[in-house]
């Protein structure tokens, strides 16, 4: 059914509400004047004046690090959940297990982030660095093992079967056969991981410390007092780099669905062989 001009004015309104903003803080971080509302010329200068910003720099490199550590780990903690829900269908604590993957997706941030507080609080840990990777980690691995697990739910099992029979023990089956073709989906999930680590404020607001502080959490905290071109600036660039991501994970998925495609059609010429 193609959509009617109703739905298409109405889903090019939603479309233009999301985007021109952004667009319009990408255009003026590209503004010659300090005021962010006023149109001054085309000029780089505040890119310069963000990069010798120490305060933006330290914000910038603690989130670069959390993003990179935690999506690792929530990539090979989410992995092997996703693993363990479509291989093991059967073993007592399933339903909790799997309740306990898929609770961060519709927990608010800020039942996690306090939570996750009260935790480390009570356990007696400093707040810092690590206490937000720990804290990103627990809730980007539920978006791998569902990337993941989609991948698996339609993987041919025979080749994993015909690796084992051929004498490959299972670890080794694993990295040779399973981990090439479920790849992508890997790396698409590693991706979301790391975008949604970077785009967090509240949960990382509640479990960071000294030294600690995220580039979503600087930024809050100047936009208060005012907004201004260095903000614009690296904004951009996060824009930037989240396109990114979102553009490698899109290649990923079709590259997910290439495969996929791919093993049907080896399988069923091994049928009709």
């Amino acid at each position: 059914m193609r959509p009617g001009k109703f739905d298409a004015t109405i889903l090019t309104l939603g479309f233009a509400f999301l985007y021109i903003p952004i667009l319009i803080l990408v255009i003026y971080s590209f503004n010659e004047s300090k005021l962010v509302t006023v149109w001054g010329g085309f000029s780089l200068k505040w890119y310069g004046e963000m990069w010798r910003n120490a305060g933006l720099m330290s914000a910038a490199w603690v989130t670069l690090q959390v993003g990179l550590l935690s999506a690792s780990l929530g990539t090979v903690l989410g992995t092997l959940a996703a693993l363990t829900l479509v291989r093991f269908t059967r073993f007592k604590g399933r339903l909790l297990f799997s309740g306990m993957v898929y609770a961060p997706l519709v927990m608010p941030e800020v039942i996690t982030g306090l939570s996750l507080l009260l935790l480390f609080v009570a356990i007696g840990v400093d707040r810092g660095l690590m206490t937000v990777v720990i804290a990103h980690t627990t809730f980007t691995m539920c978006y791998v093992a569902i990337v993941v697990q989609s991948r698996l739910l339609t993987f041919d099992t025979s080749l994993e079967e015909a690796a084992q029979d051929l004498g490959c023990p299972p670890v080794k089956t694993f990295f040779k056969i399973t981990l090439p073709l479920i790849l992508p989906a890997v790396i698409s999930g590693w991706m979301l991981a790391f975008t949604l680590s970077l785009d967090d404020l509240v949960i990382a607001s509640f479990t960071t410390g000294p030294g600690a502080t995220t580039l979503p959490i600087k930024i809050y905290s100047q936009v208060r007092l005012g907004v201004t071109p260095e903000i614009n600036a690296i904004c951009t660039i996060l824009i930037g780099i989240v396109t990114i991501g979102v553009i490698i994970a899109s290649v990923g998925t079709k590259q997910r669905e290439l495969q996929r495609q791919r093993d049907e059609h080896v399988a069923a010429r091994g049928t009709t062989a």
